[in-house]
């Protein structure tokens, strides 16, 4: 009885099953959106845009990217993680969300590990170390830390906002070389460029994304990058230990991720996809001329990468004080 029971139940359960399955293999059947918890115009939305125009025509449907800024990202994570999870929303997540947003906030809505799926690692950048032109005199980074340390009242350092990894890589830099150096906050590149050209803020350890135009300009000059080689977009310019700051390797970096409960066959044709774009050398170099490399992984990878790095960020966090509210 009981077996005829559960035949009988299994029976009726399979149409039920089956449009969602269809769904599934079908997917996407509309135009699906992509959510970048940070302003218009910065390295991430850049990115984001610059992979959902090359994901396109490849999965036959638009890509919208909306732009959710604020709290650090975790208004945009917070729709993200509470969106229904039928592969039609996806958040463009950094370094920030997968291992220092839990170590600034004592409150958070949303749980990296428990709430969200990973698709997969999307893209890398360096931190590089920047100054105006023509307000500091210094042509290397050697310069710069004897010049700051001899100016009187100290310097200033800009990043996109508290416990940024920019905000971040300034205060370890600050603290190790014992600079008198003041954070200076901002929404983002946008703001902290134009302040940095007016001499209102000395430097900058920021995404080499959002300040490679200015430098290719001239009106910023590069003294370091943050990544353990040189960069190609930047081949002159030298890491931070040919520069004489030993061990200070920083890199920030992207993942596309959905809601937890998001189908893994869905997860698993947008991962695929996402492999076949940055496979591709016109993407490539595209990124490089926007001053980052795609990255291509497997979910688990992008869980692995996120973990690994949680001691160095929380560590960063306990050393600049930094909290978030």
């Amino acid at each position: 009885m009981t077996t005829r029971r559960a035949l009988l139940g299994a029976a009726l359960a399979m149409p039920a099953l089956m449009p969602a399955a269809r769904a599934q293999a079908n997917w996407p059947e509309r135009a699906f959106r992509i959510i970048v918890p940070y302003p218009p115009a910065g390295s991430t939305d850049v990115l984001t845009r610059l992979l959902a125009e090359r994901l396109q025509p490849l999965l036959g449907q638009t890509i919208i990217v909306e732009n959710r800024p604020g709290a650090g990202g975790n208004i945009g994570m917070d729709a993200v993680a509470k969106a229904t999870p039928d592969g039609y929303t996806f958040a463009a997540a950094t370094v920030g969300h997968f291992a220092i947003n839990q170590y600034l906030y004592s409150r958070m809505s949303w749980d990296i590990d428990r709430d969200f799926l990973p698709v997969a690692l999307t893209w890398e950048f360096p931190n590089v170390v920047v100054v105006p032109t023509q307000h500091v005199p210094a042509r290397t980074l050697a310069e710069f830390i004897a010049w700051a340390k001899e100016k009187r009242g100290g310097v200033s350092f800009g990043s996109p906002g508290v416990g940024t990894s920019p905000h971040l890589s300034g205060e370890i830099f600050r603290s190790r070389l014992g600079l008198d150096a003041t954070h200076v906050p901002f929404r983002g590149a946008a703001q902290t460029i134009p302040a940095m050209l007016a001499g209102d803020v000395t430097f900058a350890i920021d995404n080499l994304a959002s300040y490679l135009p200015v430098i290719q300009e001239g009106r910023m000059r590069a003294l370091a990058v943050t990544s353990a080689q040189r960069w190609p977009s930047l081949p002159d310019i030298p890491t931070m230990a040919e520069a004489g700051v030993a061990d200070f390797v920083i890199t920030s970096w992207g993942a596309f991720v959905a809601p937890a409960a998001t189908p893994r066959p869905i997860v698993d044709r947008f991962n695929a996809a996402l492999r076949q774009v940055t496979d591709d050398p016109a993407l490539r170099q595209r990124f490089l001329q926007a001053g980052a490399t795609p990255l291509w992984s497997t979910p688990e990878d992008a869980i692995t990468r996120g973990k690994a790095e949680r001691p160095m960020w929380h560590a960063a966090v306990q050393t600049s004080g930094a909290r978030s509210d």
